[in-house]
């Protein structure tokens, strides 16, 4: 009886050891994403600023950092990181394409966002501009992003003209999120 006793609590130790374990590894997920606990406290319980300006980054296709705030571009949903498509038999690397096409839209130049909530993740969702360029636009224009929710004239266009990931065979992002696990 005792030996069972034992077994069963040395089987609880173990989950409570293995939750903690996982615990632990969401924070620091989180932690990871953004700049440490300045950015994790500030992504829920600070107020929603109307506007946000500075020199900025890109993290992906759609997202950007612009100072200590993460934003996620409203209307629009490039290919994750991973993700690749097909053009003319040959696979290439369109999330990283779509990152780099950001990247190079707002290199060197100052950024301003107007910021309408937070997404799930804690992200402000905005439109951004540099000067008098729409962001948001110009991904889903140049063919590196799909609209979602906006930029349906930019996104036929971009498909009519096969740029981008328009001259290639896809699966739309969020479909390719949905089967490989990843958040948005």
């Amino acid at each position: 009886m005792r030996q069972r006793f034992r077994f069963r609590r040395r089987r609880r130790f173990k989950a409570a050891h293995l939750a903690a374990l996982v615990a632990l590894a969401v924070v620091m997920g989180l932690l990871s994403r953004g700049g440490g606990l300045q950015a994790l406290r500030q992504r829920w319980t600070d107020p929603l600023p109307p506007k946000i300006s500075g020199l900025a980054r890109s993290i992906d296709g759609d997202s950007l950092w612009a100072g200590a705030y993460e934003v996620r571009l409203k209307g629009i949903d490039a290919p994750e990181g991973s993700q690749t498509c097909v053009r003319k038999g040959v696979s290439w690397n369109c999330g990283e394409a779509a990152r780099e096409a950001l990247s190079r839209l707002i290199a060197g130049k100052t950024v301003t966002c107007d910021v309408s909530e937070r997404d799930v993740y804690g992200r402000l969702l905005a439109n951004c501009r540099t000067g008098d360029r729409d962001v948001n636009a110009a991904m889903v224009a140049s063919g590196m992003a799909v609209a979602y929710g906006g930029y349906w004239k930019e996104e036929r266009e971009a498909k009519a003209a096969h740029r981008g990931i328009w001259d290639s065979e896809f699966q739309m992002p969020r479909q390719w999120r949905d089967e490989h696990k990843q958040p948005r």
